[in-house]
């Protein structure tokens, strides 16, 4: 990781490059802003605010996408508040520990490493999710806990994060697997957004339980199973859209699988097995081949 010192205290300032360069850091060190502003491309930008006589805010500029952090004899807004206004990252006092300042290097190296990537998953969920249409949401109509019925979860997924991004709340999302495993962990949460994702491959005493715990809790569900019976406020979403559209090809086993994971719940194996147009036998055979378990 490379690190700019920016400070005309030259004692000091190698004190700090020694440091840090016996961990694994590369250091260079400027006296001056003019100094300073002929590098490039840092990880981490070490800015005194007592360089005398001189503006500093030229640093902070050009190195606005790297970590900044100030340098400061003492506690005011011209060393702390306006230059942390100005795009500084954190400050640290003089004199410090080098401990405390590798410190908060870390602390804001695995910010930014996980603001990258909650940057590219938003993305990337936005871009999987626009083709499932849905309604505008009016925040002030939506009462929780609520059922979101659709015949394909991405509709329901689309629902759930452009909610959680209008009303700007962290989300718990639990799939569905496992009740036991689904039980255990809405009641280890007491007041977050929690999104329970595709409750169809539960059977109905097992909705019936989860829909009792969420309550009194801020609980999304979502199912393809449309006749699902509805404890909350229920919202049908893409009803009227096909559940594989013309231009998506899918594999004929892939859509067997989805077919018994979104209906077994509906049909007996009788009746399911005809509308396939296979027998009990094969239904049986295929259950195992995909690893669907048979909610009872």
């Amino acid at each position: 990781m490379k690190v700019l010192i920016v400070e005309n205290e030259i004692y000091l300032a190698g004190s700090i490059a020694t440091k840090l360069a016996d961990i694994g850091y590369e250091c260079e060190i400027a006296r001056s802003v003019n100094d300073a502003l002929k590098n490039e491309n840092f990880d981490v930008v070490l800015l005194s605010t007592t360089l005398t006589g001189e503006d500093f805010y030229p640093v902070i500029k050009k190195f606005k996408n790297s970590i900044i952090i100030l340098l400061i004899a003492y506690i005011s807004n011209d060393t702390v508040s306006k230059p942390i206004s100005a795009g500084a990252s954190d400050y640290i006092q003089k004199p410090f520990m080098i401990e405390e300042l590798v410190r908060k290097i870390n602390h804001f190296v695995e910010f930014k490493k996980m603001k990258s990537n909650f940057d590219s998953y938003q993305n990337y969920i936005t871009n999987i999710l626009k083709e499932y249409h849905i309604p505008n949401i009016d925040i002030r109509k939506i009462k929780l806990p609520l059922i979101l019925k659709t015949p394909k979860i991405n509709y329901a997924d689309n629902f759930v994060f452009s909610y959680i991004r209008l009303i700007d709340k962290p989300l718990k999302v639990i799939f569905a697997t496992d009740y036991n495993q689904v039980q255990k962990e809405i009641i280890s949460l007491e007041n977050e957004y929690i999104y329970i994702s595709g409750i169809q491959v539960l059977n109905d005493i097992e909705c019936e339980k989860l829909f009792l715990i969420c309550q009194k809790k801020k609980a999304i569900f979502s199912t393809t199973n449309l006749n699902t019976k509805s404890y909350f406020d229920v919202c049908e979403l893409g009803v009227d859209s096909k559940s594989f559209k013309i231009d998506e090809i899918i594999t004929i086993d892939e859509y067997i699988k989805y077919i018994i994971n979104t209906y077994q719940s509906q049909f007996p194996d009788t009746e399911l097995s005809k509308k396939l147009g296979i027998s009990r036998k094969s239904l049986w055979e295929k259950r195992k081949k995909y690893e669907i378990t048979k909610k009872k």
